[in-house]
């Protein structure tokens, strides 16, 4: 996605949409900045068992056996938001889309929210 902004972006100066442009590349770059920082952070085994969903003994495992770097210290390991393993969650799932659709939430696509800052503009 953050690709696509900036191809659009370009695109956008070409044709005379310079205004618009520097609004993609903002968004892009607060894209960019936000996953940087989320891929950075680090969780505990607890937390990282509960986004992962993989117990915690497994994944305390998998730091003690170098499969995942520990980005915390001896006896208080920690894994980084990037290197953490996801098991495959059914979307059906309470945890999956299918909640969104159920409390009457949609789906934004990065598109839709582009143009709505386009059309009404950032405060």
């Amino acid at each position: 996605m953050l690709h696509a902004w900036l191809k659009q972006a370009k695109a956008l100066r070409r044709y005379g949409g310079g205004n618009l442009a520097v609004v993609l590349e903002r968004c892009a770059d607060e894209l960019e900045a936000t996953v940087r920082e989320r891929d950075e952070t680090t969780l505990t085994l607890t937390d990282a068992a509960r986004e992962s969903g993989y117990t915690r003994e497994h994944l305390g495992r998998l730091v003690r056996d170098g499969k995942i770097p520990n980005a915390g210290r001896p006896g208080a390991p920690r894994i980084a938001r990037r290197h953490l393993p996801r098991k495959h969650r059914d979307q059906r799932s309470p945890s999956g889309l299918g909640l969104a659709r159920q409390q009457g939430r949609r789906e934004v696509s990065g598109r839709q929210i582009v143009e709505s800052i386009i059309e009404k503009g950032i405060d």
